[in-house]
């Protein structure tokens, strides 16, 4: 809770760059001891939202609209050769899940459960990545997908973004069914330039 707290504030620009993170400061405001604060410090520094300066502690990292668009676009890379794979290699098992959590993530965008939304979009692409058979895939999407956790989350608070998102992952479903290689890297790609573009303008 306190770092998912402070990596919105960070995105959102409430925090801003140069700001000094202070573990006294933060579990006064939290009303908890300084362990669970240092814990919540080490994820956001390791989604490289904030740096450890000497002398200093934890301090909010500038934000880099050009760096951001790099990991955006390795991502991206990452989830189309996932999805190229899936597409040729998913069991009719997965694809059942697949298509079972886009049919619920499609009634939690119709409610505007946003929340709900996101935590399931988690599963939906984890799912795509394990479905590519690639154990060592399968986890550098994951560990990539944590840097932009925060990105990724933001810009689905968006109603329209999370409408399109919704629309997106239906394409994609259909193509993986149809084991539709070429379909699904593009599809996959643009998902994930449409993420980017909605995350910048959160951000701005």
């Amino acid at each position: 809770m306190i770092s998912e707290t402070l990596e919105d504030e960070i995105v959102r620009g409430s925090l801003e760059p140069g700001t000094r993170l202070s573990e006294a400061a933060i579990a006064e405001r939290f009303g908890v001891s300084r362990t669970p604060v240092r814990e919540a410090l080490q994820t956001i520094v390791s989604r490289s939202l904030a740096e450890r300066s000497p002398y200093k502690g934890v301090i909010v990292r500038s934000f880099d609209a050009e760096r951001l668009g790099s990991m955006f676009e390795a991502m991206a890379e990452m989830e189309a050769t996932c999805g190229a794979l899936a597409a040729q290699r998913i069991s009719e098992g997965d694809l059942a899940r697949l298509q079972a959590m886009h049919g619920r993530m499609t009634e939690f965008a119709g409610n505007k459960a946003f929340r709900e939304y996101e935590a399931m979009n988690l599963d939906f692409h984890s799912l795509i990545y394990e479905a590519s058979g690639n154990v060592d895939l399968a986890e550098i999407a994951s560990e990539l997908r944590l840097k932009l956790a925060p990105y990724r989350k933001s810009q689905l608070f968006q109603i329209d973004r999370l409408r399109a998102s919704n629309l997106e992952h239906e394409l994609i479903v259909r193509l993986l069914a149809a084991g539709n290689k070429p379909g699904v890297e593009e599809a996959l790609r643009a998902h994930l330039n449409g993420a980017r573009h909605a995350a910048l303008k959160v951000r701005e």
